[in-house]
């Protein structure tokens, strides 16, 4: 059974914009119950104006609204604008990173620790990666809620339960929270510079291999999955294809496209409370990149480019083990030449030699990747199959020489 606004419906869920998912919970097809706790969304022209309004049931104690120095000038100044504006009592936490960038470790969570009062009743987060994950697990942990005012089309994570963040130099995805509401305000986002909505578009293309490996792991580790996830993403995917040419000139209704990709993908998360319909091998190699890069004192890229680089990657798993993979896996993951072509038309990189990832990293990579979660993915399954290497090895030849 759905329920929503305190009517049942049956089997609606697919059917609800986004704006009308928030508080719906369903009986499913897949054999759970699912609920999508977020609060409030708003995601349209101008719907920053929303925030004090969203914010509304904490007006008794303190908003602490954190951001970084090229956030606060996109929404940050807003946002406490219009909260000190109707009335709330605001206090602000700047990251100031100059051109570097912030890095969701112990020092960044252990300072939002620090500035969160006593009194503090919520949280604003406005940002988009880093900002949100952080401010989410601070939030998960001191049982406080927040809200996410969103910066860019950069990443899916928005209305997702999980926070990437580093410990130790590790980067590791720990369950958070939901968030209490998104603010996605078409105006802002279509002010992001390039590199994040090519990002934003990188993480999109992902979901084309996640949804493939998820496949693999029901039909060779019996794990659960949920179809009416998998609908949701890939109808939000064909929506966001299909418009993609226009994000090089950043045409508003590609934006929208891209943004709400993103959001149902998030949406989907958080239905099944797990990362699998947008994450699978592609993130693995995304998440070993990046573990190096910092560890070596290096800016990693943007999470969604290194994602958009590996998905044909994984799809030449695929590919090369074709003869072995369970009936209808195979099916489900385009040749890897469409996926660059796809990558493409988003304007966004196709190869790891585009990013500047080493021939040593890449295969190390690929040889170490399925490592990185403990999620069953076509790395471990070429693995099982003893085949790792030899594919390691035609693939890094193949691109590198």
């Amino acid at each position: 059974m759905f329920l929503i606004k305190g009517v049942n419906v049956m089997d609606e869920i697919l059917n609800l914009s986004i704006n009308e998912m928030p508080q719906t919970e369903f009986d499913c097809s897949c054999g759970k119950h699912h609920n999508f706790s977020v609060h409030d969304m708003s995601i349209r022209k101008g719907a920053i104006e929303d925030l004090p309004k969203m914010a509304e049931p904490f007006k008794d104690g303190k908003i602490l609204v954190v951001f970084d120095n090229h956030t606060y000038k996109v929404a940050g100044k807003r946002a406490v604008e219009l909260l000190k504006e109707n009335g709330f009592n605001v206090k602000e936490l700047l990251f100031d990173t100059g051109d570097d960038i912030l890095i969701p470790d112990e020092k960044t969570l252990g300072r939002i620790v620090q500035e969160q009062d006593l009194d503090t009743s919520l949280m604003v987060a406005v940002g988009s990666g880093v900002i949100n994950d952080s401010v989410k697990f601070v939030t998960s942990r001191s049982g406080l809620p927040y809200i996410i005012v969103a910066t860019a089309p950069s990443m899916d994570g928005y209305v997702a339960d999980g926070a990437p963040i580093f410990s130790q130099g590790y980067k590791y995805s720990p369950v958070a929270h939901l968030t209490y509401g998104l603010v996605g305000d078409t105006d802002i986002l279509k002010t992001a510079p390039q590199d994040l909505i090519q990002a934003g578009y990188g993480d999109v293309v992902g979901k084309i291999t996640a949804i493939a490996d998820w496949d693999l792991a029901v039909k060779a580790n019996n794990d659960y999955r949920c179809d009416t996830c998998v609908t949701l993403v890939n109808r939000a995917l064909d929506k966001c294809f299909a418009k993609a040419e226009g994000l090089k000139d950043r045409d508003p209704e590609s934006l929208g496209a891209l943004l709400e990709a993103l959001t149902l993908t998030g949406v989907a998360m958080a239905l099944v409370n797990i990362s699998r319909p947008a994450s699978g091998a592609e993130h693995m190699l995304s998440h070993f990149w990046e573990m190096d890069y910092i560890a070596r004192g290096l800016n990693p890229n943007h999470h969604g480019i290194q994602v958009g680089v590996a998905t044909p990657i994984i799809a030449r798993f695929f590919e090369e083990l074709a003869d072995i993979l369970p009936e209808g896996t195979g099916a489900l993951c385009p040749p890897h030449e469409e996926i660059e072509a796809l990558l493409a038309k988003g304007g966004a990189p196709t190869s790891p030699k585009d990013i500047g990832i080493s021939k040593e990293l890449f295969h190390d990579s690929l040889l170490k990747g399925y490592t990185v979660r403990p999620r069953y993915s076509i790395m471990q399954f070429a693995k099982d199959n003893g085949r790792l290497e030899e594919i390691a090895d035609k693939i890094t030849e193949e691109i590198y020489g």
